[in-house]
Order: structure tokens, then sequence, then C-alpha cells
């Protein structure tokens, strides 16, 4: 399948009394048709904001998008759009379900009028068209007794069902492309599995592509095709998901990993950390934003921002320990057992 987006150079920053905030500073990747990306990265590595800014959604000011920076939908740069193309935009090419939806959904609307309002702000269908869309809606997300569930209201329901009628909100309009900020941070375990799975089936079903910005790499290995790791307003790697699982290239990629626990390990392992703090983006560093938490840092990684290289399949990392005179080319991050999270 083709291109669906297509970003290019993308800088956006942030202006506040204390200086100027640079959160996202030059990225560059592309989105498949009908396919699943992931964004991942620590808390404040600018994977957020990447999504605002596909959804219209960065507010000027404080927020700035510099000059330069592109994003292309079927080859049309949207952030060129005016405010009428924005709103025909958001909801029918484009939709997003916010991490808390609790505080995303109007506690003084019922769940059918919030359906039907997403509905008739794009398609003109009458009142008894737009409640049977929406009962549809909830009927595909999987919610039990869908007719009772059109008239009660959010607080009424549980935060599995919240977000499924968050999902059926954003689906209502019939787009494209699908955001999933944080989809699960806030429901319990069995429930994230289902939330998923229903996103999983909703892709099998219509096509849409979905872009899913998270911290969680359980979730991502359930679900992404290909994954974008983010850090300090940066791309550190991108690859399909199994390359980024199983022969990622970038030590902040290991850390991510190596940080979560894995339960083939039991007692035997040791809970690992990444040592240090992220940069401060209001004076970020010249060179590469991972070189005072990586074991492997060079003095280039200090003075310059490091190249991009491509391996097979797309897979790409932008490190040092790549260039040819490094001696570091051919590393491979799970060989120190210690490291790797085992215990003598």
């Amino acid at each position: 399948m083709g291109k669906i987006i297509e970003i290019k150079d993308l800088r956006v920053s942030y202006h506040t009394y204390a200086g100027e905030v640079q959160s996202v500073r030059g990225i560059s990747f592309d989105i498949n048709k009908g396919k699943t990306i992931a964004i991942v990265g620590e808390s404040g590595c600018g994977k957020s904001v990447t999504a605002k800014t596909l959804m219209g959604l960065i507010q000027t000011p404080p927020g700035e998008i510099k000059e330069g920076s592109q994003v292309l939908m079927d080859g049309k740069d949207i952030l060129k759009q005016s405010e009428k193309e924005w709103e025909k935009y958001r909801g029918a090419t484009c939709s997003m379900i916010f991490q808390d939806a609790l505080s995303s959904l109007n506690p003084t609307m019922n769940i059918g009028n919030q359906i039907m309002e997403n509905i008739t702000n794009h398609y003109t269908v009458s009142k008894t068209e737009a409640k049977k869309e929406a009962l549809r809606m909830l009927e595909l997300v999987g919610i039990p007794d869908p007719v009772a569930c059109l008239k009660k209201y959010p607080h009424e329901l549980s935060g599995g069902m919240r977000q499924r009628v968050m999902i059926a909100i954003a689906l209502a309009g019939k787009p494209q492309v699908l955001i999933a900020d944080e989809p699960t941070t806030a429901l319990d375990v069995t429930i994230q599995a289902q939330i998923i799975d229903l996103m999983k089936d909703i892709q099998k079903k219509l096509g849409t592509t979905i872009i899913l910005i998270t911290h969680d790499l359980g979730v991502v290995a359930n679900i992404a095709d290909g994954v974008v790791v983010m850090y300090s307003g940066k791309i550190m790697e991108k690859g399909s998901a199994e390359e980024i699982f199983y022969e990622h290239k970038h030590p902040y990629t290991w850390s991510l990993l190596n940080a979560a626990p894995n339960l083939e390990l039991g007692y035997k392992q040791k809970l690992l950390s990444i040592e240090g703090t992220p940069p401060d983006l209001i004076n970020p560093p010249k060179g590469c934003p991972f070189a005072a938490r990586c074991k492997y840092c060079m003095n280039i990684c200090v003075d310059e921002v490091p190249e991009e290289y491509e391996f097979e399949t797309g897979h790409k990392v932008s490190c040092w320990l790549y260039h040819p005179e490094s001696g570091y080319n051919n590393i491979d991050f799970g060989s120190d057992s210690e490291e790797a999270g085992y215990e003598g």
C-alpha cells in the first residue's frame, strides 16, 4: 500500500517565560495506508506534540510550527490548511482518541448525542439516521446493550466502556487515520488487552491507518507494524516492530527495552533504569541528545548531531556508533549479560 502520511523536517516549539522549548526538532517519517505505527519514548520526548500537529491542535501562541515543516496527507500539505479546512479534516480525515476519556467526554451530554454530534458535523443526515449510525458505532466497538448506552452519561460507565465510547466517537466521522494518544494508560491490564484487540479488529474491518502514541512497549508489541523511537524531540530509531524489538541498533532503544521486566527471568532478573535525566529542551545539546546518558558516548556524540544510517528494509538509526571509523558498527547490545538484565 502507498503512503498516506509523510512528515518532513517537522519542528515545533513553545514560547514560554523561560525561553523557547524546542519540543520537536526536525523529525521525518512516513506512514503507509492501513498500517499501525507506534511512536514511543519517555514523557516529554515530543510524541504527543507530533500527534497534535497532525490534528492541527498546536495553539499559536504559545506554540509555533517552524517554517519548512511539512505534513503531507495524500500528498497535500495540511499545515497550509485554512481553519475551515481544518474543521472538515478533523473527524472526517483524521480523528484522535485522547488518553483520559472522562475529561474528554462532555459530562452534560448523553453518549448518543455525543456520537451523533460528530456524525452531523461531517454528514447531512436526519436525526433518525444519525441515531442509527451512533448505535452501529457502539455495536462496532463491542459495547454491551448499546441501546441503553445511548442514553447514559459518561459517569455511569466504567473506564473500559468510556474508552470504547471514545473510539466510537472517533470512528463516527469515518476517518482514514486514527490517532490513539496513550489509549490504555488509565486502564488495568485486562481492559488494556481488550482495547488493543478492539483497535486491531476495527483496523481489519475498516482498513483504518492507526498512529499509536505510547510509552508502553508491551502495547506496541501486540499491535504495531512499525515503530518510531523518539527522545528529546528527535527520532533515534525507526523500523518494523520486529526490527525494533529483536534487531534494535540504538543504545536508547536498548535501554527502553531493558527497563521493562521480563516475566521469563523471574527472580533472577535485575530491574534496570536509564540513569540520568533527559536534556533541557530550552537549551538542547548540540550533539546527540542521548549522549549524557549513553555508555557508548564518544567525543563526536557530544559535539555533532549523528548521521542517520539505514540498514535492510528501511530500518534507520541516528547514532555515531555505526560510522565506519567508530569501531562499534557491529555492536550486539544483547551480548553483555549484566547489562541485559541477568545476575551472575
